[in-house]
């Protein structure tokens, strides 16, 4: 049987007749009672199958209706004033910069889009934080970073100098200037920004994971949260970034209504319009409200409330449903004549309603981002939501104002100079108090301090706490217990057989019941606590979820139950490593965030970590980040059977890169006590700004005590585990997994060779270049010194008996000790692509196992001319060695 189509209509009265009885609805008995209705329909009609279903995207108008707005509770004059001033010094900041060194770079376009929503939050809405650690959290959108620089400079906090020194640091430094960062960066300005935006969707979901983890402190009693909001100012082009969207449904599963979103929608990317043969508004909005957000959208300014009166049709809603962004940007980029011909004119409906209006009138038809009475109407609804997540669609024009010089075009984000004719009509578009010759040198705008602007501008701040951005470091110091009290067992292990996976799970749960330092613990995991064997934490300290436990889990009998509690300790992520790792930094930032000091230890495959998620840890570098990343699983060689993606040969090096994160690959677990006591040392008693990559194995091996008096050495990079004597001699270096295989080939070169040897134990080769580094660099510097100084690993490793040093990482991973060595110094790595096979097997393949370190050593010796090269020959027979195997990192 043939349908009719839906957008037919077959019987017009009946439809008159549906809408007059909803209408009537409404007016007797309220929108509630018309929601309930529609609600029994929409159910009705799916137990009769109709197969409809409401779509996710509304007319394309403000959802808050100009009736239901609240009155504005500034004053609107005097803040459009500021905010015209705030918008000149951002715009002569970076025009100056690049009149002088054209190659800085710099933005303009994006925070003349987003000027007025930064302003309603600065003005009303961002709370400051006071000394008990309660205040908001807002982050910035990277490319305004130079009109919150210029609000701060109106405020007194940084000089007309400092704006001069945009993007010129090290130039302001010597200049005794402050320079001003680029985009926002905590590391580089330590007290000013707070969080680190400026990578494309790394502050949305760390946004995401902030609220969540103020009620994580809220319901284990370690903070009060409530009434803190986190908000985040975004453009609509970083949500294409897949970590925009990562946790969208998490945010309203756990119920963040802490959580704003502002989403500056200027409808263009860097090169061209975000979404240019369809509506990015439209598209974020079915997106958001699809994962359970709910969705302001703020689309048009109140110069348009008239017309819609006007519009008894609605031929203008319909209109805008019909123009793709590409035609709004064309629209935003020409005058009100153009406007008036190509818009106003597609009808004669729409051309009636535009019949009072003068072309210069069209011309300033606001988008909702750019009027402050419809932005507060936005944000006041949003910070009294309930119940979930609030984003707000706001509709903005890139480079508002700046005319024909950059407003809406292709080339506006590249927009970094602007000509005298340019900057005279900005001038004269925002009434600016500038002569034409103040306009052509850019001369910054500060009004005398005891003017109107000024008095506003500090009285809003001091009504809201204070200025922001502001990044403070006000948490007290956490006694760190003694390590024979959590880790005794590895210290003295007396030859037991466990793996350092199971010792760091053993040493935690120790360090969970301590007093002082337990509560502060924060464990996290994405899906993988049973492979850790840390399933006996779920009833120690349970796993965290803001509803407790709603049901009875299927193991309810076991020791090793599955528990969640509203006190929970522990976060189990699922199956995201980013949303793990935002976690992990939401801990490990909140002796800065919240003045509440945190020991988090995220534990995950290391193969997953740096090369997955390496630009969240990145950015977690960037905000001075403090905890503990534990590479689990890793090395090349130490995940049997695996594979190919599982198996990690290049995490460490990847973790050495990053300076403020100290990285370490101990072979045993009493290594790891001590890297683990002074790490939290560091961290929590020192308040030193530096995080630790530790890599963990999964394989069982016998533990030794550690020799007396190392525990320096093992910070410092490297200890001598062991000697033997011989008619040669060698140094072999073993570092994590692959040491053990480096003590069997010395048994084997005293036993089958008679060669002596000394076995160190390298636990971080990454740390002993640093220092080796800088040791050779102060020696550079001071010529005149009474006496060089000399590193660690050349006081270990120094003068000419060659050097073999395996490990289950990348030749590169060793060999970055080697240019501090006046000796003959072999590598031995896993280059190359893993393989699915037993532990013997891989170590053979790579030839990092006890066969291949004895023929590197004879090797070394024989090339010395210390033993004879037959022996080689001979040594390559007797442990089976095929000469004519496969280079490993090509096959």
């Amino acid at each position: 049987m043939l349908q009719s189509s839906s957008r037919t209509d077959i019987d017009p009265q009946e439809t008159a007749e549906w809408r007059e009885a909803l209408q009537a609805v409404v007016q007797t008995h309220g929108a509630h009672r018309a929601q309930y209705l529609l609600d029994n329909l929409a159910r009705m009609a799916d137990e009769l199958r109709v197969g409809w279903r409401r779509s996710l995207n509304t007319p394309y108008v403000n959802s808050i209706h100009a009736s239901d707005e609240p009155v504005y509770p500034g004053d609107l004059d005097l803040e459009k004033d500021l905010g015209s001033l705030i918008r000149w010094n951002a715009l002569a900041m970076v025009v100056r910069a690049n009149k002088a060194y054209g190659e800085l770079g710099g933005h303009i376009a994006s925070y003349a889009s987003a000027a007025d929503l930064f302003e309603v939050g600065f003005n009303h809405f961002f709370r400051a934080r006071d000394d008990r650690g309660h205040g908001d959290l807002v982050f910035f959108q990277p490319h305004s970073a130079p009109g919150v620089y210029a609000r701060a400079y109106l405020e007194g906090r940084l000089t007309e100098e400092d704006l001069t020194y945009f993007r010129r640091e090290l130039s302001g430094e010597r200049a005794g200037a402050r320079g001003l960062c680029s985009y926002p960066h905590p590391y580089l300005m330590p007290d000013f920004w707070q969080f680190p935006t400026g990578s494309m969707g790394i502050g949305p979901i760390s946004s995401i994971y902030h609220a969540r983890f103020m009620r994580y402190l809220t319901h284990r009693n370690l903070l009060d949260c409530q009434g803190r909001k986190v908000w985040g100012v975004f453009g609509d082009g970083e949500m294409d970034e897949p970590e925009s969207m990562a946790a969208l449904t998490l945010a309203a599963r756990e119920g963040l209504d802490n959580l704003v979103w502002v989403v500056n929608c200027n409808l263009q990317r860097l090169d061209g319009p975000v979404r240019s043969n369809g509506r990015i508004i439209d598209e974020l909005e079915a997106l958001f409200s699809g994962a359970g957000w709910h969705v302001i959208k703020l689309v048009w300014g109140s110069d348009w409330d008239g017309l819609f009166a006007r519009d008894k049709e609605g031929v203008i809603a319909q209109t805008f449903a019909n123009t793709v962004d590409g035609q709004f940007q064309t629209f935003a980029a020409k005058d009100g004549r153009y406007n008036r011909e190509h818009f106003f004119g597609q009808n004669p409906a729409l051309a009636a309603l535009a019949q009072g209006l003068t072309d210069e009138q069209i011309d300033r038809l606001k988008r909702g981002g750019h009027d402050l009475v419809k932005i507060y109407a936005a944000y006041h609804e949003a910070a009294n939501a309930l119940g979930r997540p609030v984003v707000i669609l706001a509709q903005t024009k890139k480079g508002y104002g700046m005319g024909e010089a950059g407003q809406g075009r292709m080339t506006t984000h590249q927009q970094k100079k602007l000509e005298r004719e340019d900057l005279i009509a900005f001038r004269n578009r925002f009434n600016l108090p500038l002569s034409d010759e103040q306009a052509e040198s850019l001369a910054f705008l500060r009004p005398d301090d005891d003017s109107p602007e000024m008095q506003y501008l500090h009285a809003r701040r001091t009504a809201l706490g204070g200025h922001m951005p502001s990044r403070a470091v006000t948490a007290p110091p956490v006694h760190v217990p003694e390590a024979t009290r959590y880790a005794e067992f590895a210290l003295r292990a007396e030859g037991k057989e466990m793996s350092t996976t199971m010792a760091f799970v053993r040493m935690l749960g120790n360090l969970l019941k301590d007093q002082e330092l337990g509560p502060r613990v924060v464990p996290i995991v994405a899906d993988e606590a049973r492979t850790f064997g840390m399933a006996n934490l779920f009833r120690q300290v349970g796993i965290y979820s803001r509803v407790g436990q709603m049901y009875e889990p299927e193991d309810i009998g076991s020791v090793l139950s599955y528990r969640e509690a509203q006190d929970g300790q522990i976060l189990e992520e699922g199956i995201s490593e980013a949303g793990a790792v935002s976690s992990w930094v939401s801990a490990a930032t909140s002796y800065s965030v919240h003045g509440v000091a945190m020991l988090p230890f995220y534990i995950y495959y290391s193969m997953f970590g740096f090369q997955r998620i390496g630009d969240l840890i990145w950015a977690a570098a960037d905000q001075r980040a403090r905890g503990f990343l534990l590479g689990a699983t890793a090395g090349r060689t130490t995940l049997g059977g695996e594979g190919l993606q599982h198996q990690d040969g290049h995490s460490v090096l990847m973790a050495a890169a990053v300076p403020n994160c100290r990285t370490y690959d101990p072979a045993f677990a009493g290594e790891f006590a001590v890297i683990l006591d002074h790490g939290m040392r560091q961290m929590l008693e020192k308040q030193e700004d530096v995080f630790y990559y530790v890599t963990l194995m999964n394989e069982n091996y016998a533990q030794p005590t550690l020799p007396q008096g190392v525990e320096a050495d093992i910070v410092k990079g490297m200890y001598r585990y062991s000697a033997t004597e011989g008619s040669a001699s060698v140094r072999l270096v073993g570092s994590g997994t692959i040491l053990r295989e480096v003590i069997a080939a010395a048994e084997l070169l005293k036993a089958d060779w008679g060669v002596g040897s000394e076995v160190w134990s390298a636990t971080s080769f990454s740390e002993l270049e640093r220092e080796a580094r800088e040791v050779q660099r102060w020696n550079r510097l001071h010529p005149d010194a009474p006496e060089s100084r000399t590193s660690h690993v050349e006081h270990c490793l120094g003068g000419d008996v060659p050097v073999i040093a395996a490990s289950d990482y990348l030749r590169a991973w060793p060999q970055l000790i080697a240019p501090y060595l006046q000796t003959r110094f072999t590598a031995l790595g896993t280059d190359g692509f893993g393989r699915s096979d037993t532990r013997a097997a891989l170590r053979s393949f790579f030839e990092v196992d006890r066969h291949h370190v004895v023929l590197a050593a004879l090797d070394a010796l024989a090339d010395r001319g210390e033993i004879d090269r037959a022996k080689c020959a001979e040594a390559i027979r007797k442990y089976g060695i095929d000469p004519e195997a496969t280079v490993p990192w090509k096959s």
